[in-house]
């Protein structure tokens, strides 16, 4: 139903355009014929005209002919296909003197038209005829008008048949201009169904099969190509889905079991007052652990929302140095704070997403590294862009790794292959953010000397 009425709609749309464009052209033609046909007779009229105006002269109200022998001798000898008919008035429009075809009739007398040099058509009796006039004069005296005409019905019935003939053809035109455009409609949109019916028959369960790429057609490629790479990120997203469901289930699962074995050890038998505590410690530590995991998890799912960034203007090396000061001060750590800009640096950006990113990337340094390892955060700038590094000397990232670091609840393996203990929504927090804030993230590392995160910023003006 929706194909046929898009094929309809596209038929339509495309015969009304064809149709202007006929109308403009068939009334064009008719133009163009009927000012041929009448410039023509215009031109016969006007050789008449100059043709009798040396012959015939008005003297005191009376009719003059030079040679009028000659005339009438070379009137009587031309064939005239197309009659003339002459008429000749005084200056009060009074019929002195006209030709014999006229009969009863006179021609049409318009004193104001007299010097003109225009044609125009008027009726004469039941016929139509092209007709011009001259000012008749003598000794500077003005004393009568000449008047030619010449019969308009033949090229008034060519006209006629022509207008006729384009009027039946162009109903013609269009319905057949409808018909062929709802053909060609349909058979341009056959591959669009075809795709339409290839999504259909794609699902959660299939989310692997692709629409084929088999047409030729430069728009239906890009089209088919575009639905593809929306298929192929609905399907990472719904992996990425499955896999987070799967590894939260895991993560809160683990200190669940400890508390409710915890629990069920403590309701066995009377317990000393040492191990009450100890047991209760333990608790609260399972506790502490599915508290941090919901709020990194409540985090990540807000960025993920949507953005909610609210921009304002930071100098950076002295929110840096704070940073600094309160990581250490909470760490028990040394974080040395480094900068190459000799003068204050200031950038438009988010305060609370800029202060979650680098006290994760912050956590991790200290995290990945010993105790007598620096972790340095250093600034400055290049150009319009400001960066930030976080630098630890710790374990390194692996190069198989890399391309994981931001997947959440990923943690790099130890070499004993026991997993560095932590939730591993650090990294995935921190890239969520980057990307809402527009911030660029580049990843140095190396297995066993450390790894730096740089983080880029452009300046404000």
């Amino acid at each position: 139903m929706n194909q046929q009425s898009f094929k309809i709609r596209m038929a339509r749309r495309l015969t009304a355009v064809t149709a202007f464009l006929v109308l403009i052209v068939f009334a064009l033609i008719y133009w163009v014929v009927e000012l041929t046909v009448v410039n023509r007779i215009d031109q016969e009229i006007q050789l008449e005209l100059d043709k009798h105006k040396g012959q015939i002269f008005l003297v005191d109200g009376q009719i003059k002919f030079l040679h009028k022998g000659e005339w009438q001798e070379e009137e009587h000898r031309q064939i005239q296909l197309k009659p003339i008919f002459i008429e000749i008035v005084d200056m009060e429009g009074n019929s002195m003197d006209r030709s014999p075809n006229l009969r009863e009739n006179h021609l049409s007398f318009f004193p104001d038209r007299a010097n003109s040099g225009k044609a125009w058509t008027v009726k004469l009796g039941a016929e139509e005829v092209r007709q011009m006039q001259i000012l008749l004069t003598n000794a500077g005296q003005n004393e009568g008008y000449l008047l030619i005409a010449q019969s308009f019905e033949d090229a008034r019935h060519i006209l006629t048949n022509l207008r006729n003939i384009l009027l039946l053809l162009y109903p013609g035109i269009l319905i057949s201009l409808f018909l062929t455009m709802r053909y060609l409609a349909g058979k341009s949109i056959q591959p669009i169904q075809q795709i339409i019916d290839q999504t259909n028959q794609i699902s959660q369960t299939n989310l692997n099969q692709r629409v084929s790429t088999q047409e030729t057609n430069e728009e239906i490629s890009a089209l088919t190509q575009s639905i593809n790479q929306l298929l192929q990120r609905l399907e990472k997203a719904m992996v990425r889905e499955k896999q987070f469901t799967s590894d939260a289930s895991h993560e809160l699962r683990t200190p669940l079991s400890v508390l409710r074995g915890t629990l069920e050890v403590l309701i066995r038998k009377p317990r000393t007052q040492e191990e009450y505590v100890q047991k209760i410690q333990t608790a609260l530590g399972s506790i502490d652990k599915m508290s941090e995991l919901t709020n990194q998890l409540l985090t990540l799912a807000r960025v993920e929302n949507g953005p909610n960034i609210i921009k304002e203007e930071i100098e950076l090396i002295t929110f840096l140095e704070e940073i600094a000061d309160e990581k250490s001060q909470e760490s028990g750590r040394k974080v040395r704070f480094e900068t190459e800009s000799g003068t204050p640096i200031y950038l438009m950006s988010s305060e609370k997403s800029l202060r979650i990113i680098l006290s994760n990337l912050l956590d991790n340094a200290i995290k990945y590294s010993g105790p007598d390892q620096d972790v340095i955060l250093r600034t400055g700038r290049e150009g319009n862009r400001a960066f930030i590094a976080v630098k630890d000397q710790g374990l390194g990232i692996s190069e198989e790794s890399k391309g994981s670091v931001f997947d959440p609840f990923f943690r790099e393996q130890q070499v004993g292959g026991e997993p560095i203990q932590g939730m591993g929504l650090g990294l995935a927090i921190v890239q969520k953010l980057a990307e809402e804030a527009q911030i660029q993230i580049e990843l140095e590392s190396e297995k066993g000397k450390g790894t730096q995160f740089t983080l880029w910023l452009q300046i404000a003006d």
